[in-house]
Protein backbone atom coordinates (compact mmCIF):
# COMPACT_ATOMS: atom_id res chain seq x y z
CA UNK A 1 0.00 0.00 0.00
CA UNK A 2 2.68 2.45 0.81
CA UNK A 3 4.16 1.68 -1.89
CA UNK A 4 1.57 2.78 -4.19
CA UNK A 5 1.30 -0.88 -5.86
CA UNK A 6 -1.84 -2.07 -7.06
CA UNK A 7 -2.28 -5.86 -7.15
CA UNK A 8 -5.53 -7.67 -4.91
CA UNK A 9 -3.12 -9.14 -1.89
CA UNK A 10 -0.90 -6.37 -1.49
CA UNK A 11 -3.90 -3.93 -1.59
CA UNK A 12 -5.96 -5.38 1.09
CA UNK A 13 -6.36 -3.52 4.38
CA UNK A 14 -6.33 -6.14 6.84
CA UNK A 15 -2.46 -6.92 5.30
CA UNK A 16 -1.33 -9.91 6.40
CA UNK A 17 -3.55 -12.20 8.15
CA UNK A 18 -4.99 -13.50 4.72
CA UNK A 19 -2.64 -15.35 2.68
CA UNK A 20 -5.11 -15.22 -0.27
CA UNK A 21 -7.33 -12.40 -1.99
CA UNK A 22 -11.28 -12.88 -1.50
CA UNK A 23 -13.06 -14.37 -3.96
CA UNK A 24 -14.90 -13.06 -6.94
CA UNK A 25 -18.54 -13.23 -5.17
CA UNK A 26 -16.70 -11.90 -1.67
CA UNK A 27 -15.31 -9.10 -3.66
CA UNK A 28 -18.71 -8.26 -5.20
CA UNK A 29 -20.96 -8.01 -1.71
CA UNK A 30 -17.92 -6.30 0.45
CA UNK A 31 -17.43 -3.42 -1.82
CA UNK A 32 -19.00 -0.33 -1.47
CA UNK A 33 -16.98 2.03 -3.80
CA UNK A 34 -20.17 1.71 -6.22
CA UNK A 35 -22.60 4.15 -3.94
CA UNK A 36 -20.18 5.39 -0.81
CA UNK A 37 -17.82 7.17 -3.70
CA UNK A 38 -20.39 9.96 -3.02
CA UNK A 39 -18.61 11.08 -0.13
CA UNK A 40 -15.36 11.69 -1.43
CA UNK A 41 -15.21 15.75 -0.51
CA UNK A 42 -16.52 15.01 3.09
CA UNK A 43 -13.95 12.07 3.20
CA UNK A 44 -10.78 14.66 1.83
CA UNK A 45 -12.05 17.40 4.10
CA UNK A 46 -11.97 14.78 6.91
CA UNK A 47 -8.43 13.34 6.47
CA UNK A 48 -7.32 17.21 5.98
CA UNK A 49 -8.43 17.71 9.14
CA UNK A 50 -6.79 14.68 10.92
CA UNK A 51 -3.46 15.25 9.00
CA UNK A 52 -2.85 18.63 10.40
CA UNK A 53 -4.11 17.80 14.14
CA UNK A 54 -1.98 15.19 13.79
CA UNK A 55 0.88 17.39 12.89
CA UNK A 56 -0.01 19.64 14.99
CA UNK A 57 0.10 17.31 18.55
CA UNK A 58 3.27 16.30 17.14
CA UNK A 59 2.33 12.52 15.89
CA UNK A 60 3.43 13.18 12.31
CA UNK A 61 6.19 15.98 10.81
CA UNK A 62 4.92 19.29 9.06
CA UNK A 63 6.80 17.99 6.06
CA UNK A 64 4.26 14.77 6.10
CA UNK A 65 1.44 16.80 6.69
CA UNK A 66 1.96 19.12 3.63
CA UNK A 67 2.74 16.18 1.52
CA UNK A 68 -0.84 14.62 2.85
CA UNK A 69 -2.60 17.95 2.33
CA UNK A 70 -1.44 18.87 -1.18
CA UNK A 71 -1.93 15.25 -1.88
CA UNK A 72 -5.27 15.35 -0.98
CA UNK A 73 -6.42 18.57 -2.88
CA UNK A 74 -4.84 16.74 -5.82
CA UNK A 75 -7.27 14.24 -5.06
CA UNK A 76 -10.03 16.30 -4.68
CA UNK A 77 -9.51 18.08 -7.67
CA UNK A 78 -9.43 14.61 -9.55
CA UNK A 79 -12.24 13.38 -8.80
CA UNK A 80 -14.53 16.89 -9.31
CA UNK A 81 -12.74 16.98 -12.74
CA UNK A 82 -13.75 13.18 -13.43
CA UNK A 83 -10.25 12.36 -14.03
CA UNK A 84 -9.98 9.90 -11.06
CA UNK A 85 -10.98 6.45 -11.96
CA UNK A 86 -12.32 4.99 -9.08
CA UNK A 87 -11.48 0.77 -7.97
CA UNK A 88 -13.88 -1.70 -7.09
CA UNK A 89 -11.06 -3.93 -5.42
CA UNK A 90 -10.22 -1.10 -2.66
CA UNK A 91 -13.63 -1.82 -1.77
CA UNK A 92 -14.82 1.59 -0.54
CA UNK A 93 -14.01 5.72 -0.91
CA UNK A 94 -11.43 5.61 1.80
CA UNK A 95 -9.12 2.73 0.64
CA UNK A 96 -9.45 4.48 -2.90
CA UNK A 97 -8.58 7.58 -1.74
CA UNK A 98 -5.64 6.53 0.45
CA UNK A 99 -4.30 4.35 -2.68
CA UNK A 100 -3.86 7.07 -4.74
CA UNK A 101 -2.76 9.52 -1.97
CA UNK A 102 0.11 6.50 -2.01
CA UNK A 103 0.87 7.05 -5.64
CA UNK A 104 1.40 10.56 -5.44
CA UNK A 105 3.30 11.30 -2.20
CA UNK A 106 5.02 7.87 -1.27
CA UNK A 107 5.79 6.32 2.20
CA UNK A 108 4.00 9.51 3.75
CA UNK A 109 0.76 8.52 2.56
CA UNK A 110 0.71 6.20 5.02
CA UNK A 111 0.79 8.42 8.20
CA UNK A 112 -2.21 9.20 7.58
CA UNK A 113 -4.03 6.84 9.35
CA UNK A 114 -2.22 7.33 12.56
CA UNK A 115 -4.79 7.16 15.34
CA UNK A 116 -7.97 6.97 13.32
CA UNK A 117 -9.92 3.78 12.03
CA UNK A 118 -12.18 2.99 8.52
CA UNK A 119 -15.13 2.80 11.83
CA UNK A 120 -14.42 6.18 12.88
CA UNK A 121 -13.62 8.00 9.16
CA UNK A 122 -17.05 6.34 7.76
CA UNK A 123 -19.23 7.36 10.92
CA UNK A 124 -17.35 10.92 10.16
CA UNK A 125 -17.83 11.09 6.39
CA UNK A 126 -21.53 9.88 6.55
CA UNK A 127 -22.46 12.53 9.41
CA UNK A 128 -20.56 15.64 7.54
CA UNK A 129 -22.77 14.46 4.10
CA UNK A 130 -26.26 13.86 6.29
CA UNK A 131 -25.92 17.33 8.02
CA UNK A 132 -24.76 18.86 4.59
CA UNK A 133 -28.34 17.44 3.11
CA UNK A 134 -30.14 18.78 6.30
CA UNK A 135 -28.58 22.14 6.02
CA UNK A 136 -30.27 21.80 2.35
CA UNK A 137 -33.71 20.79 3.37
CA UNK A 138 -33.80 23.32 5.78
CA UNK A 139 -33.01 25.76 2.45
CA UNK A 140 -35.65 24.30 0.53
CA UNK A 141 -38.31 24.04 2.73
CA UNK A 142 -37.77 27.80 4.16
CA UNK A 143 -38.49 28.45 -0.25
CA UNK A 144 -41.59 26.11 0.07
CA UNK A 145 -42.81 27.90 3.46
CA UNK A 146 -41.87 31.49 1.28
CA UNK A 147 -44.05 30.04 -1.71
CA UNK A 148 -47.01 29.12 0.82
CA UNK A 149 -46.94 32.73 2.60
CA UNK A 150 -47.17 34.47 -0.92
CA UNK A 151 -50.38 32.48 -2.04
CA UNK A 152 -51.97 33.08 1.21
CA UNK A 153 -51.43 36.46 1.34
CA UNK A 154 -52.66 37.20 -2.39
CA UNK A 155 -55.79 34.67 -1.04
CA UNK A 156 -56.48 35.65 2.33
CA UNK A 157 -60.13 36.48 1.42
CA UNK A 158 -60.43 34.20 -1.39
CA UNK A 159 -63.28 31.52 -0.05
CA UNK A 160 -63.27 28.08 -0.59
CA UNK A 161 -64.83 25.24 1.26
CA UNK A 162 -63.25 23.34 4.06
CA UNK A 163 -63.18 19.51 4.40
CA UNK A 164 -63.69 16.96 6.75
CA UNK A 165 -63.93 13.22 5.43
CA UNK A 166 -63.58 15.00 2.19
CA UNK A 167 -67.19 16.34 2.89
CA UNK A 168 -68.15 19.88 2.81
CA UNK A 169 -67.91 21.11 6.49
CA UNK A 170 -67.35 24.96 6.87
CA UNK A 171 -66.25 27.98 4.71
CA UNK A 172 -62.62 28.97 4.89
CA UNK A 173 -60.44 30.84 3.02
CA UNK A 174 -57.47 29.31 0.75
CA UNK A 175 -55.03 32.01 2.85
CA UNK A 176 -55.99 29.76 5.95
CA UNK A 177 -55.75 26.12 3.47
CA UNK A 178 -52.63 27.61 2.33
CA UNK A 179 -51.30 28.73 6.17
CA UNK A 180 -52.21 25.10 7.35
CA UNK A 181 -49.40 23.90 5.29
CA UNK A 182 -46.81 26.82 6.58
CA UNK A 183 -47.58 25.16 9.67
CA UNK A 184 -46.86 21.78 8.78
CA UNK A 185 -43.56 22.21 6.76
CA UNK A 186 -42.65 25.03 9.64
CA UNK A 187 -42.21 21.78 11.91
CA UNK A 188 -40.39 19.81 9.25
CA UNK A 189 -38.27 22.41 9.33
CA UNK A 190 -37.71 22.75 13.44
CA UNK A 191 -37.35 19.28 12.89
CA UNK A 192 -34.58 19.68 10.65
CA UNK A 193 -32.93 22.24 12.85
CA UNK A 194 -32.94 20.12 15.78
CA UNK A 195 -31.54 17.00 13.96
CA UNK A 196 -28.44 19.48 13.16
CA UNK A 197 -27.96 20.01 16.67
CA UNK A 198 -28.56 16.46 17.93
CA UNK A 199 -25.70 15.42 15.26
CA UNK A 200 -23.39 18.19 15.45
CA UNK A 201 -20.51 16.27 17.07
CA UNK A 202 -17.37 14.93 15.65
CA UNK A 203 -16.80 10.60 15.54
CA UNK A 204 -12.78 11.18 14.54
CA UNK A 205 -10.66 10.37 17.15
CA UNK A 206 -12.94 7.23 18.46
CA UNK A 207 -10.96 4.88 16.24
CA UNK A 208 -12.10 1.15 15.60
CA UNK A 209 -14.07 1.22 19.09
CA UNK A 210 -12.17 2.29 22.10
CA UNK A 211 -10.19 5.30 21.33
CA UNK A 212 -6.54 6.10 20.63
CA UNK A 213 -3.19 6.02 22.66
CA UNK A 214 -1.83 8.51 20.55
CA UNK A 215 -2.09 12.31 22.27
CA UNK A 216 -5.05 13.73 19.75
CA UNK A 217 -6.61 16.45 20.19
CA UNK A 218 -10.06 15.88 19.20
CA UNK A 219 -11.61 19.13 19.68
CA UNK A 220 -9.07 20.66 17.69
CA UNK A 221 -10.75 18.51 14.27
CA UNK A 222 -14.03 19.09 15.73
CA UNK A 223 -13.83 22.84 15.65
CA UNK A 224 -11.97 22.11 12.40
CA UNK A 225 -14.81 20.10 10.86
CA UNK A 226 -17.24 22.75 12.03
CA UNK A 227 -18.87 20.50 14.85
CA UNK A 228 -19.86 22.14 18.30
CA UNK A 229 -17.86 19.44 19.61
CA UNK A 230 -16.34 15.77 19.63
CA UNK A 231 -18.80 12.78 20.73
CA UNK A 232 -18.31 10.95 24.10
CA UNK A 233 -18.07 7.68 23.96
CA UNK A 234 -16.01 5.83 21.36
CA UNK A 235 -18.25 2.66 21.26
CA UNK A 236 -21.52 4.73 20.80
CA UNK A 237 -19.58 6.95 18.10
CA UNK A 238 -18.62 3.65 15.93
CA UNK A 239 -21.80 2.20 16.52
CA UNK A 240 -24.38 5.12 15.77
CA UNK A 241 -26.30 6.13 13.19
CA UNK A 242 -28.64 7.46 14.77
CA UNK A 243 -28.13 10.83 12.83
CA UNK A 244 -29.41 9.03 9.51
CA UNK A 245 -32.34 7.32 11.19
CA UNK A 246 -33.21 11.03 12.38
CA UNK A 247 -32.90 12.24 9.03
CA UNK A 248 -34.74 9.22 7.53
CA UNK A 249 -37.61 10.07 9.82
CA UNK A 250 -37.61 13.42 9.46
CA UNK A 251 -37.60 13.03 5.26
CA UNK A 252 -40.97 10.58 5.79
CA UNK A 253 -42.48 13.41 7.75
CA UNK A 254 -41.99 15.59 5.41
CA UNK A 255 -42.36 13.49 2.11
CA UNK A 256 -46.10 12.72 4.02
CA UNK A 257 -46.90 16.07 4.33
CA UNK A 258 -46.07 16.64 0.85
CA UNK A 259 -47.65 14.28 -0.78
CA UNK A 260 -50.97 15.00 1.16
CA UNK A 261 -50.26 18.27 -0.82
CA UNK A 262 -49.71 16.66 -4.03
CA UNK A 263 -53.23 14.15 -3.95
CA UNK A 264 -55.14 18.07 -2.95
CA UNK A 265 -53.36 19.42 -6.12
CA UNK A 266 -54.98 15.87 -8.00
CA UNK A 267 -58.41 16.03 -6.58
CA UNK A 268 -58.74 20.04 -7.03
CA UNK A 269 -57.27 19.78 -10.38
CA UNK A 270 -60.26 17.28 -11.68
CA UNK A 271 -62.33 18.87 -13.95
CA UNK A 272 -65.26 17.87 -11.03
CA UNK A 273 -63.38 20.07 -8.59
CA UNK A 274 -61.86 22.63 -10.68
CA UNK A 275 -60.27 24.71 -8.29
CA UNK A 276 -56.91 24.77 -9.58
CA UNK A 277 -55.11 24.41 -12.64
CA UNK A 278 -51.52 23.44 -12.97
CA UNK A 279 -49.36 24.54 -15.92
CA UNK A 280 -48.01 22.36 -18.95
CA UNK A 281 -44.62 22.93 -16.63
CA UNK A 282 -45.86 20.66 -14.46
CA UNK A 283 -48.93 18.35 -16.15
CA UNK A 284 -48.02 16.19 -18.84
CA UNK A 285 -51.07 14.66 -22.02
CA UNK A 286 -51.74 11.56 -22.89
CA UNK A 287 -51.02 9.31 -26.17
CA UNK A 288 -54.41 8.87 -26.78
CA UNK A 289 -56.76 10.92 -25.22
CA UNK A 290 -55.94 14.66 -26.43
CA UNK A 291 -58.02 16.22 -24.11
CA UNK A 292 -56.02 15.16 -21.38
CA UNK A 293 -53.82 17.27 -18.63
CA UNK A 294 -52.36 14.85 -15.90
CA UNK A 295 -50.97 16.28 -12.55
CA UNK A 296 -48.19 14.05 -13.18
CA UNK A 297 -45.79 16.33 -11.08
CA UNK A 298 -48.31 16.08 -8.32
CA UNK A 299 -48.08 12.37 -8.55
CA UNK A 300 -44.66 11.17 -8.96
CA UNK A 301 -44.30 13.83 -5.59
CA UNK A 302 -46.99 11.23 -4.15
CA UNK A 303 -45.04 8.56 -4.99
CA UNK A 304 -41.88 9.47 -3.72
CA UNK A 305 -43.03 9.17 -0.13
CA UNK A 306 -43.54 5.34 -0.37
CA UNK A 307 -39.42 5.06 -1.67
CA UNK A 308 -38.02 7.43 1.34
CA UNK A 309 -40.75 5.21 3.78
CA UNK A 310 -39.08 2.07 2.71
CA UNK A 311 -35.59 3.70 3.01
CA UNK A 312 -36.56 4.33 6.72
CA UNK A 313 -37.89 0.95 7.27
CA UNK A 314 -34.97 -0.56 6.02
CA UNK A 315 -32.54 1.59 7.91
CA UNK A 316 -34.28 0.51 11.08
CA UNK A 317 -33.83 -2.81 9.82
CA UNK A 318 -30.59 -2.69 9.47
CA UNK A 319 -29.79 -1.31 12.77
CA UNK A 320 -32.35 -2.96 14.81
CA UNK A 321 -30.20 -6.15 15.97
CA UNK A 322 -26.63 -5.31 16.06
CA UNK A 323 -24.48 -5.39 19.04
CA UNK A 324 -21.57 -3.31 19.82
CA UNK A 325 -20.02 -1.75 18.50
CA UNK A 326 -19.28 -1.98 14.70
CA UNK A 327 -20.36 -4.50 12.27
CA UNK A 328 -20.72 -4.78 8.35
CA UNK A 329 -24.21 -4.61 8.11
CA UNK A 330 -23.99 -0.61 8.70
CA UNK A 331 -22.25 -1.05 5.14
CA UNK A 332 -25.65 -0.94 3.86
CA UNK A 333 -26.89 2.49 5.48
CA UNK A 334 -26.05 4.96 3.00
CA UNK A 335 -27.84 3.95 -0.26
CA UNK A 336 -31.20 4.41 1.98
CA UNK A 337 -30.43 7.87 2.78
CA UNK A 338 -28.86 9.06 -0.45
CA UNK A 339 -32.24 7.62 -2.39
CA UNK A 340 -33.95 9.24 0.61
CA UNK A 341 -32.25 12.82 0.35
CA UNK A 342 -32.24 12.45 -3.61
CA UNK A 343 -36.40 12.32 -3.73
CA UNK A 344 -36.74 14.68 -1.15
CA UNK A 345 -35.18 17.52 -2.64
CA UNK A 346 -37.22 17.14 -6.10
CA UNK A 347 -40.19 16.58 -4.32
CA UNK A 348 -39.39 19.70 -2.30
CA UNK A 349 -38.34 21.22 -5.61
CA UNK A 350 -41.41 20.03 -7.73
CA UNK A 351 -43.65 21.49 -4.76
CA UNK A 352 -42.52 24.98 -4.32
CA UNK A 353 -42.63 25.16 -8.56
CA UNK A 354 -46.38 23.72 -8.51
CA UNK A 355 -47.75 26.05 -5.38
CA UNK A 356 -45.98 29.09 -7.28
CA UNK A 357 -47.44 28.27 -10.51
CA UNK A 358 -50.78 27.19 -9.47
CA UNK A 359 -53.92 29.22 -10.81
CA UNK A 360 -56.91 28.97 -8.81
CA UNK A 361 -60.44 29.37 -9.94
CA UNK A 362 -61.49 31.61 -7.33
CA UNK A 363 -64.98 31.53 -8.39
CA UNK A 364 -65.37 27.83 -8.71
CA UNK A 365 -63.88 27.87 -4.79
CA UNK A 366 -66.50 30.42 -3.80
CA UNK A 367 -69.21 28.45 -5.29
CA UNK A 368 -68.55 25.35 -3.57
CA UNK A 369 -68.07 26.82 -0.34
CA UNK A 370 -71.48 27.37 -0.35
CA UNK A 371 -72.42 23.86 -1.25
CA UNK A 372 -73.47 21.07 1.11
CA UNK A 373 -74.61 23.55 3.65
CA UNK A 374 -71.55 24.70 4.52
CA UNK A 375 -72.89 27.38 6.75
CA UNK A 376 -75.15 25.13 8.88
CA UNK A 377 -72.94 25.74 12.10
CA UNK A 378 -73.21 29.29 11.69
CA UNK A 379 -77.10 28.92 12.47
CA UNK A 380 -76.52 26.57 15.37
CA UNK A 381 -74.33 29.44 16.74
CA UNK A 382 -76.21 32.41 16.40
CA UNK A 383 -79.13 30.23 17.91
CA UNK A 384 -77.06 29.94 21.00
CA UNK A 385 -75.60 33.23 21.03
CA UNK A 386 -79.16 35.37 19.63
CA UNK A 387 -81.79 32.91 21.04
CA UNK A 388 -80.05 31.91 24.40
CA UNK A 389 -80.51 28.08 23.15
CA UNK A 390 -77.93 25.32 24.40
CA UNK A 391 -75.88 23.99 21.57
CA UNK A 392 -77.39 20.61 21.63
CA UNK A 393 -80.75 22.04 21.05
CA UNK A 394 -79.71 24.45 18.70
CA UNK A 395 -77.74 22.07 16.83
CA UNK A 396 -81.10 19.78 16.27
CA UNK A 397 -83.09 22.87 15.41
CA UNK A 398 -80.53 23.33 12.49
CA UNK A 399 -80.61 19.45 11.68
CA UNK A 400 -84.15 20.00 10.98
CA UNK A 401 -83.50 23.47 9.19
CA UNK A 402 -80.96 21.66 6.74
CA UNK A 403 -83.76 18.51 6.15
CA UNK A 404 -85.34 21.07 5.04
CA UNK A 405 -83.42 23.05 2.49
CA UNK A 406 -82.59 19.45 1.19
CA UNK A 407 -86.17 18.57 0.57
CA UNK A 408 -86.69 22.47 -1.05
CA UNK A 409 -83.65 21.56 -3.21
CA UNK A 410 -82.86 24.86 -1.60
CA UNK A 411 -79.43 26.62 0.42
CA UNK A 412 -79.80 27.61 3.81
CA UNK A 413 -80.00 31.27 3.00
CA UNK A 414 -83.08 30.12 0.40
CA UNK A 415 -85.24 29.49 3.51
CA UNK A 416 -87.60 31.97 3.70
CA UNK A 417 -88.34 33.26 7.44
CA UNK A 418 -91.52 31.70 7.19
CA UNK A 419 -89.91 28.94 6.70
CA UNK A 420 -87.17 29.40 9.32
CA UNK A 421 -88.94 30.17 12.27
CA UNK A 422 -91.62 27.18 11.74
CA UNK A 423 -88.93 25.92 13.23
CA UNK A 424 -87.54 27.77 16.32
CA UNK A 425 -89.72 30.98 16.66
CA UNK A 426 -86.64 32.43 18.23
CA UNK A 427 -85.60 33.05 14.82
CA UNK A 428 -85.24 36.84 13.31
CA UNK A 429 -84.34 38.13 9.96
CA UNK A 430 -80.81 38.91 11.03
CA UNK A 431 -80.06 35.13 10.48
CA UNK A 432 -79.34 35.98 7.43
CA UNK A 433 -76.44 37.93 8.03
CA UNK A 434 -74.82 35.18 9.20
CA UNK A 435 -75.74 32.14 6.25
CA UNK A 436 -73.28 34.07 3.80
CA UNK A 437 -69.77 31.99 3.43
CA UNK A 438 -68.36 35.29 3.37
CA UNK A 439 -70.13 36.36 6.79
CA UNK A 440 -68.88 33.00 8.10
CA UNK A 441 -65.32 33.01 7.52
CA UNK A 442 -65.32 36.72 8.71
CA UNK A 443 -66.48 35.42 11.82
CA UNK A 444 -64.31 32.73 12.98
CA UNK A 445 -61.87 35.45 14.66
CA UNK A 446 -60.42 33.27 17.45
CA UNK A 447 -56.65 33.14 17.36
CA UNK A 448 -55.73 31.29 14.41
CA UNK A 449 -59.08 31.23 12.60
CA UNK A 450 -59.93 30.78 9.00
CA UNK A 451 -61.19 35.06 9.29
CA UNK A 452 -58.97 37.10 6.75
CA UNK A 453 -58.02 39.48 9.26
CA UNK A 454 -56.49 36.21 11.77
CA UNK A 455 -54.63 34.66 8.62
CA UNK A 456 -52.83 38.26 7.86
CA UNK A 457 -51.98 38.11 11.38
CA UNK A 458 -50.54 34.33 10.72
CA UNK A 459 -49.14 35.44 7.44
CA UNK A 460 -47.11 38.46 9.71
CA UNK A 461 -45.82 36.51 12.38
CA UNK A 462 -44.81 33.65 10.16
CA UNK A 463 -42.89 36.67 7.18
CA UNK A 464 -40.82 37.75 10.42
CA UNK A 465 -39.77 34.16 11.55
CA UNK A 466 -38.73 33.23 8.17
Amino acid sequence: MADGTDTKSSNQMWGGRFASGPAAIMEEINASIGFDKKLFAQDIRGSIAHATMLAHQGIISTEDKDKIVHGLNTILSEIEAGNFEFSRSLEDIHMNVESRLAALIGPAAGRLHTARSRNDQVALDFRLWVKEELQKCEQALTGLIAAFLDRAEEHADTVMPGFTHLQTAQPVTFGHHCMAYVEMFGRDRSRVRHAIEHMDESPIGAAALAGTGFPIDRHMTAKALGFREPTRNSIDTVSDRDFAIEFLSIAAIAGMHLSRLAEEIVIWSTPQFGFVRLSDAFSTGSSIMPQKKNPDAAELVRAKTGRINGSLVALLTIMKGLPLAYSKDMQEDKEQVFDAAESLELAIAAMTGMVRDLTINAARMKAAAGSGYSTATDLADWLVREAGLPFRDAHHVTGRAVALAESKSCDLAELSLEDLQAIHPAITDKIFDVLTVEASVASRKSFGGTAPSEVRKQIAFWRARN
